[in-house]
């Protein structure tokens, strides 16, 4: 029986399965790969996200670091969520080969914006909280 491998994602890193991208221009027009290589911008589905930045525990001004108890760790969650559509630099994602996918490793601050599906409920619930004003 083969092991199942899963990829992890680390620190405030996304994992982007890129688009197929665009080809073709509006009137039809063939680009060549160097074209498309060029434009600043990409797009893709997310496929995971990691837990975020690592903060540290807050701690009295008088105690000293080596002090401090270390609990569980804490981070400050990426706003990418498994799902959404992602636009980012291009420059600054990462071509990685996983079980013969390509996939890009994107850090939070090179997305520049994220579009979420919202489900049925999310809506339900807006109309419920604004009956209650």
């Amino acid at each position: 029986m083969a092991a199942m491998k899963r990829l992890i994602v680390v620190g405030d890193r996304v994992l982007v399965k890129p688009g197929e991208g665009e080809d073709r221009t509006k009137v039809g027009l063939y680009l060549p790969a160097t074209a498309v290589d060029n434009q600043a911008v990409q797009t893709g589905r997310v496929m995971a996200v990691g837990p975020g930045t690592p903060i540290g525990a807050p701690a009295e001004l008088d105690d000293e670091p080596w002090k401090i108890a270390s609990g569980e760790p804490r981070y400050l969650p990426v706003q990418a969520e498994v799902g959404d559509f992602a636009i980012f630099f291009r420059k600054a994602a990462v071509e990685i080969t996983f079980e013969n996918e390509k996939y890009l490793v994107v850090p939070q601050a090179a997305i520049l914006g994220l579009v979420r599906q919202e489900g049925a409920g999310a809506e339900d619930g807006a109309e419920d909280g604004a009956e209650d004003d």
